[in-house]
């Protein structure tokens, strides 16, 4: 079998900084500019990367699997604007016409997708996997055989990156993620734990459920938070975790670029 590379992109990643990246007031016409900059940053990716299949993830909107574990899971981030929400079906067409595929699958976010996709391409032994997003859920698949590509910053994040960045190896990235929660996404996490102390926890414990064991015996106010939101934080980490079984819908023949399509 020849080695491919995989370039995963996380479409909603890019269109969403490049729209509110406007000064603009919501309408049409900003759509239309930002989706047209989009358009260009996938281009630059494609060009950049020479990638043998890509995969261009979008979230589905609405209702997900997360809901259901925990019901405030997002609700108090904004939706998106509607001139753009009502934009994405004549962008996704643009994208089909550069030889892009685009999946979307109800239920999960692109994220999961993302996952899923990653996850089943390394462990075939297919080749390079490359993200491209800023997501730091996603950083989570460094520890599978990945790299992320933050295209805005044009560099890599690798291992060391995710060392430097969070205080732990991307192992341990969503026990971290879990503990310190996110307000953005309505990840509750323990209350007064941010990232350095989630760290330094988990270096110290190895892992979650290390963690939880050690809280038994500390004595002290952070201990007591640890042991009262018990099931809070096993909510946490159900949230952040990336959904790596999605029916995705699509082969890898269906997602076999070519650079003369673009």
């Amino acid at each position: 079998m020849q080695l491919g590379k995989l370039l995963a992109i996380d479409g909603l990643n890019i269109v969403r900084r490049v729209y509110e990246a406007g000064p603009e007031e919501d309408s049409a016409d900003k759509a239309a500019i930002a989706l047209g900059h989009a358009l260009s940053s996938f281009r630059k990716l494609l060009a950049t990367h020479q990638p043998s299949h890509v995969l261009a993830a979008f979230d589905f909107g609405g209702h997900t699997w997360r809901h259901d574990v925990y019901p405030a899971y997002r609700q108090h981030r904004a939706p998106m604007p509607a001139p753009l929400r009502e934009a994405l079906p004549a962008f996704y067409r643009q994208l089909q016409e550069l030889g892009l595929t685009v999946v979307s699958v109800p239920g999960v976010e692109a994220d999961d997708v993302i996952a899923t996709a990653v996850g089943r391409w390394l462990g075939d032994g297919r080749g390079e996997a490359i993200i491209a997003s800023n997501d730091k859920d996603l950083h989570v698949l460094i520890a599978h055989g990945a790299l992320v590509w933050d295209y805005f910053k044009g560099e890599w994040h690798d291992s060391a990156w995710v060392e430097r960045k969070f205080g732990v190896p991307p192992a341990m990235l969503a026990d971290l993620l879990a503990l310190a929660g996110d307000a953005a996404d309505g990840v509750p996490g323990v209350s007064k734990v941010g990232t350095k102390t989630a760290a330094k926890l988990l270096l110290a414990y190895k892992d979650l459920e290390g963690v939880m064991a050690g809280a038994g015996i500390l004595k002290s106010t952070l201990g007591e938070r640890l042991r009262k939101e018990r099931d809070l934080l096993a909510v946490s980490r159900q949230l952040v975790a990336l959904k790596m079984d999605v029916t995705l819908g699509v082969t890898w023949n269906t997602l076999v670029f070519s650079q003369a399509g673009a």
